[in-house]
């Protein structure tokens, strides 16, 4: 047994302890912070299942009779990365849409016994005793669609979480009927690093507390965000401020990096995925450089890739139509190859 912290809860909360793949059907809300955040960003209504040894947050918007797309959020950044009205454009065509915190995010279950990689393990690549890889948070997602009933669903990944999306195709090919894989890369070091003047950003040692934790958020999506497109500052300060009050930890995001960095290049499972494949990068985007993504497109047979222009490693409300238009299709396009398979 997984020695780890559960999602924290307010006081007055009651402690739940589920058997593994029980759903836990209540709805739980972040309590009292709701007034401060505004209308732009509610609180989320929180739903919890425990897959193994981790609890698992999420979240669903839709009819669960619709087609299920299935959104991995990436490093360190907690479900709401994915806009509700992201979500509920989705569901208007047609998805019944599912979003979650990654383990060691948000209120899902935080490894703590688990000490983090120093960051000289990380520069080096070296992680002796890594929590977990990417194929454990792929598992993770596999065992989300069992406990909510679901045989197959169209996965969606940012970053971490397209790596996470593509580890689920490759292993587990029953279970996706499409793969989006956004701003992501193969794990190979030679593509899609890092742009160097963006380090000190990132090694700056953060500073304790709500508001320092909000800051930095807006001084790092003001370094990686897109150029092009306009930046809803309001909407990313209250997302910051609801992710520090729903559990945000710079272990566990080092946690998560060493799972990304122990799995290695991946260049080679990515051949093995058979599931219709989109690749979205931004052509601006400075911490996953675009050949981040023409390399993921080349991996995996058949894959089409689609570049943004002005977009940098985010998603902003002004590429959402094309992004939004190219998820849509891939899922048709999946569907279309099943109809000529049954015929």
């Amino acid at each position: 047994m997984i020695a780890c912290r559960k999602a924290q809860f307010g006081r007055g909360d009651p402690v739940r302890r589920f058997d593994a793949g029980q759903v836990d059907t209540r709805v739980w809300r972040v309590a009292g912070r709701g007034a401060i955040l505004g209308s732009r960003v509610r609180a989320v209504d929180e739903r919890f299942t425990s897959v193994g040894d981790v609890e698992l947050c999420y979240e669903t918007f839709g009819d669960p009779g619709d087609p299920a797309m299935l959104l991995i959020m990436g490093l360190g950044t907690q479900m709401m990365g994915w806009h509700e009205d992201f979500c509920r454009e989705l569901v208007d065509r047609g998805f019944f849409v599912i979003r979650y915190d990654n383990r060691d995010s948000g209120r899902s279950t935080h490894l703590e016994s688990v000490r983090p990689p120093t960051p000289g393990q990380m520069l080096l690549r070296r992680i002796p005793n890594p929590a977990y890889t990417l194929t454990d948070m792929a598992n993770d997602a596999a065992g989300l669609l069992d406990a909510l009933g679901i045989e197959a669903a169209h996965v969606v990944g940012a970053s971490m979480g397209g790596m996470i999306a593509q580890t689920l195709a490759a292993r587990h090919p029953g279970r996706v009927l499409s793969l989006t894989s956004i701003m992501s890369n193969t794990g190979s070091r030679w593509s899609g690093q890092t742009a160097l003047r963006l380090w000190p950003v990132f090694l700056r040692r953060p500073k304790a507390g709500k508001d320092a934790f909000v800051e930095r958020i807006v001084k790092v999506f003001e370094a990686i965000g897109s150029p092009g497109f306009a930046t809803d500052h309001e909407w990313l300060r209250e997302m910051a401020g609801l992710s520090f009050d729903r559990g945000a930890s710079q272990a566990s995001t080092a946690r998560q990096l060493a799972g990304i960095l122990a799995s290695g290049n991946r260049t080679a499972e990515l051949r093995r995925i058979t599931a219709p494949t989109l690749v979205i990068h931004g052509k601006a985007d400075r911490l996953v450089r675009r050949s981040g993504g023409r390399a993921t497109a080349r991996a995996i047979p058949g894959a089409r890739l689609l570049l943004i222009e002005g977009m940098g490693h985010d998603l902003p409300r002004g590429a959402w139509p094309r992004i939004i238009d190219a998820v849509v299709e891939t899922a048709a396009r999946a569907e279309r190859r099943d109809t000529a398979r049954a015929a």
